[in-house]
């Protein structure tokens, strides 16, 4: 990533976790996600894992002049994010907003953590977050594109209050799980991400 990249901001925060800008010397934490074939296999569209830090560098780059050209009636929406926590900085996943194709009239929210960190319902959070901030933007709906036999990742979808609308091969020439998410569905936060119990392991543990 270039030297003239905006200074490193914060979208969201939540009880734990904060949504923030990518930067460079989160390249090592970026790769224990994506570098990871148990989350590369889910991506969509479909993905290798990445080989290395010099290629995590690459896509922090592209990411960047992807976020500046986009316009449309979305625009305010779409970005990539570092999901870290709050207490110590610790990165632990990544979050999404993008229009997807064919029409860029769908906006999805998508997350990816690595698998190090499951288990703590982070990503839970962390979307849950970021779909409120999209909300109070004025998003009408966000919608999540699972990968069928992704359960963590629908489990999570579920968890948040997202509705499944079906089983389709519109997006990123895959066949996908949709689901669905609009303001009046979207779960409150449930008492293990405000410490009122403490974490439980689940079965998909929640991630």
């Amino acid at each position: 990533m270039s030297a003239t990249v905006s200074p490193v901001s914060t979208l969201v925060t939540t009880e734990r976790l904060v949504v923030r800008d990518w930067e460079p010397s989160d390249v090592a934490a970026a790769l224990a996600v994506f570098g990871d074939d148990r989350v590369a296999r889910w991506l969509a569209p479909a993905a290798e894992a990445v080989a290395d830090e010099a290629e995590m560098l690459e896509l922090f780059e592209a990411w960047e002049r992807e976020q500046v050209r986009q316009d449309g009636d979305l625009e305010q929406f779409v970005g990539r994010w570092a999901l870290a926590r709050k207490d110590d900085g610790v990165v632990v996943g990544a979050l999404v907003l993008r229009t997807m194709p064919p029409h860029d009239a769908d906006l999805e929210i998508a997350w990816q953590l690595a698998p190090e960190h499951w288990g703590h319902s982070y990503a839970s959070e962390g979307v849950r977050g970021l779909a409120a901030w999209a909300f109070e933007q004025g998003a009408a709906e966000v919608f999540a594109v699972i990968r069928p036999g992704n359960e963590r990742g629908e489990w999570i979808a579920r968890r948040l209050g997202m509705e499944w609308v079906g089983e389709t091969d519109k997006y990123y020439d895959l066949h996908l799980r949709a689901f669905r998410l609009r303001p009046s569905d979207l779960a409150p936060p449930d008492p293990v991400t405000t410490g009122i119990i403490p974490v439980v392991k689940a079965t998909p543990p929640p991630a």
